[in-house]
């Protein structure tokens, strides 16, 4: 299963060569995967959330710039792998089947208490295996 979720690009997102910075495109990820992982898994769950966790590594490509904002991209996420204490999104920025970016990141499960890594939950595995790639 892929979860997607439209972000606005704003105008303010443009930088001087008149495409979407380098920089907004993990922004667009950022804000798409906190909205997956606290609705969708609040859902799912009936648990708060799956915020819990750290960028621990980000990886982006870009494939196409947008040039334009005032408009809606699709930001598309699907789990990798999953590990011990982390898991692997990969996010693909696009609109009308064009992409822009793909995005790949590690994700760390932090307790709150402690601020180390911790063990994923059961709960939290059976969440994120819904969208592993294979399914």
């Amino acid at each position: 299963m892929k979860y997607i979720n439209k972000q606005f690009v704003r105008w303010d997102d443009l930088d001087a060569m008149g495409h979407v910075n380098n920089a907004k495109y993990l922004t667009f990820a950022q804000e798409a995967r906190f909205i997956w992982s606290t609705e969708e898994f609040a859902a799912a769950m009936r648990e708060s959330s799956l915020i819990e966790m750290v960028v621990a590594r980000a990886e982006v490509d870009f494939v196409e710039p947008i040039y334009e904002g005032g408009r809606f991209v699709d930001v598309e996420i699907t789990v990798e792998k999953i590990g011990n204490t982390s898991f692997v999104l990969l996010y693909t920025i696009s609109d009308g089947g064009k992409v822009f970016a793909k995005i790949k990141t590690v994700q760390v499960a932090v307790s709150m208490e402690t601020k180390k890594s911790r063990p994923l939950t059961d709960a939290e595995r059976e969440f994120l295996s819904r969208y592993q790639e294979s399914n």
